[in-house]
């Protein structure tokens, strides 16, 4: 090469190399086209108008009901899931394996004994164990007060906790009422307790007990552990306003071996980048007292129609939507762990991911993880999403429940909030049943869902999904 020539091609690789970050920087910004928001618009207005997710969900509940993880009947929910996928028209649909440790309900009973002899309305927690007991009752306000006994003034009676979880649209009244049902039990073991009542984690004034997972700690022996339903909470009050009184626990529970289920999956492959995905999901359990029509029968039947309702476009988007029925989340989110481990090392494939586990009651805000370089295409998803009655919230809210292991890991994550005000007055009861479910509420989830998912898989550019770096030991 002539030495002229030489230098004007080293001025031009230089001038070149200073450009780059400018022109990544403008690269990277992740938008969506037009055409996009355009087809997204009339997505909208056919979901909206579409009952798909309400007759999904009324599906599951009537053929299969309650849907323990580990029973017949949540093996019967994996077979209807991948049967559903497929008459919905998903181009793939497979099942991965999920085990862990199987817990049985039987029988359980309550009962004051003496001059007030009367029954009492409980719900043995998951994860107690069987036993039959009676002792006296011990009133404690709260976990806190719970915690500040003397350790060993419960010996051979029954710890009962009269927490009252407040009702708040966005469900945040359940963390304290969920942390006393998860770390109560423990705590009253330690103060030498011989069993366990709570004021049940939820909202309603029902004789309908809540239950949901306990934990015993490592080490200590479990004790018969079970949720009041409120009337039978405040009537054991006023009963001890009376003075002392014993009750009789007696629950026939326990864990039983391991189960294995499955993670139930369905695709609409992308047209131009098929192993990239978007995750929308929820979970195909449920507790065993109602048919699991809001927790999460609703979430399955919402986005496996949103999935559903994008596959019948003239053209899929770009990347592929995967729908995820996920394994046994009331236990210990299972499914999502197993998805999170299995999924690691193809983190980046991931565009973003959204779980619905919040019942059915209109979507009222919209939030993502997205970086910096992605809030304009977020900006746009929720210019798409307010005619739904959604309002952007950036910086608010986090990954559902089953996303939350893979968004440790660095997956992007985006935040659909249902209004949640009455959820929990139907969350883990005998009347979380179909006939709560507001077809055009669910509707308006299905189509928020879809609009998310097709705009998030027509993205140019990404939302953020990356490996988080390892903590510094």
């Amino acid at each position: 090469m002539h030495a002229s020539t030489w230098t004007v091609a080293i001025g031009l690789l230089v001038g070149s190399i200073a450009a780059m970050p400018a022109a990544q920087a403008q690269v990277r910004e992740t938008r969506i086209p037009d055409a996009a928001l355009a087809t997204a618009a009339q997505l909208r207005e056919t979901a909206q108008a579409s009952d798909l997710a309400y007759r999904i969900t009324e599906s599951l509940t009537t053929e299969v009901g309650a849907r323990l993880a580990g029973s017949e009947a949540d093996a019967r929910a994996v077979a209807w899931a991948r049967a559903k996928f497929r008459e919905l028209g998903y181009d793939r649909v497979w099942l991965e394996p999920v085990t862990f440790p199987k817990w049985e309900r039987r029988s359980e009973h309550a009962q004051v004994l003496g001059a007030n002899a009367q029954p009492l309305v409980i719900s043995a927690l998951g994860g107690s164990p069987g036993g039959t007991i009676e002792g006296e009752i011990v009133r404690f306000a709260d976990l806190t007060a719970l915690e500040a006994a003397p350790d060993g003034s419960l010996a051979g009676k029954i710890a009962f906790v009269d927490y009252v979880m407040e009702r708040m649209r966005d469900g945040s009244g359940y963390g304290p009422a969920s942390r006393l049902r998860s770390a109560g039990p423990s705590v009253a073991v330690r103060k030498g307790a011989a069993g366990f009542l709570m004021r049940s984690a939820g909202t309603d004034s029902h004789r309908n007990p809540h239950t949901g997972i306990t934990r015993f700690d490592e080490g200590l022996t479990p004790i018969p552990a079970a949720a009041l339903s409120v009337p039978d909470a405040q009537q054991l009050t006023r009963l001890l306003a009376l003075g002392p009184q014993r009750v009789r626990l007696a629950i026939d529970a326990g864990w039983n071996g391991t189960a294995t289920s499955h993670n139930v999956i369905g695709e609409i492959t992308g047209r131009g980048k098929p192993k990239e995905v978007v995750v929308i999901g929820g979970h195909l359990d449920s507790w065993d007292l109602g048919t699991g029509a809001v927790d999460d029968g609703a979430g399955v039947g919402i986005t496996m129609a949103a999935g559903a309702l994008i596959g019948r476009l003239p053209k899929p988007p770009a990347r592929t939507i995967r729908v995820i029925a996920f394994a046994n989340e009331e236990q210990g989110l299972y499914g999502g762990k197993a998805y999170a481990e299995k999924y690691a090392t193809e983190l980046k494939r991931h565009q973003i991911a959204a779980e619905s586990d919040f019942g059915a009651g209109r979507i009222y805000a919209f939030a993502t993880s997205a970086p910096a370089y992605a809030k304009a295409a977020a900006a746009q998803i929720a210019q798409a999403l307010a005619p739904l009655g959604i309002e952007h919230t950036p910086g608010k809210g986090g990954p559902g429940p089953d996303i939350s292991p893979f968004a440790e890991k660095g997956l992007a994550w985006a935040n659909l909030k249902q209004d949640g005000t009455d959820y929990f007055d139907l969350h883990h009861t005998p009347d979380d049943t179909f006939d709560k479910i507001d077809p055009k509420a669910i509707a308006q989830n299905a189509a928020a869902y879809a609009v998310f998912a097709y705009l998030a898989a027509s993205a140019e550019g990404d939302f953020g999904s990356a490996p988080k770096a390892a903590p510094a030991q």
